[in-house]
């Protein structure tokens, strides 16, 4: 994405680079000091919080979501009857698995474990991984028990 200098400052390309340099700056440096041991628990229920703020109907939603946040490019891999698999790759991705100390991405995870929990009306989890290869992803495996639903309000 951008060179570094002897000075440790990123030469940016152009201005997209920049929004994402920013964001990187909030959630790789800022959000982990502020938030100590607990940056990843805190990041996984703000994903969830996100998805109930832009509830998504479908996959395909759920695919064009990331893209617009700039998260990566996710595809649904594997679905099953308990679980679903999705990958998430980008030169993005791939650098900041590069760059991060820690290698998970909490706040896509959550936000995959909430929208897939309201699409499937069952309590989810996301498990995330990291596969190495020649393109460095993530792989995030929302998993549900069939028989534990969401209880149906009534209004």
């Amino acid at each position: 994405m951008f060179k570094q200098t002897n000075d440790q400052l990123p030469q940016l390309n152009s201005e997209k680079e920049g929004y994402l340099f920013g964001y990187e700056l909030l959630r790789d440096v800022l959000l982990p000091e502020l938030l100590g041991n607990e940056n990843h628990r805190i990041l996984y229920w703000a994903g969830r919080m996100l998805a109930r703020k832009y509830p998504l109907e479908t996959t395909d939603e759920l695919i064009q979501f990331f893209a617009t946040a700039n998260w990566g490019e996710l595809r649904l891999s594997q679905e099953d009857a308990k679980s679903m698999t999705f990958e998430l790759f980008s030169d993005r991705v791939s650098d900041l698995l590069m760059k991060r100390m820690h290698e998970g991405f909490q706040l896509e995870a959550g936000f995959l474990a909430e929208q897939i929990q309201k699409q499937q009306d069952k309590v989810t989890e996301t498990f995330d991984e990291v596969k190495r290869g020649k393109v460095d992803k993530m792989i995030f495996t929302v998993q549900w028990d069939r028989k534990d639903e969401i209880p149906q309000t009534s209004t």
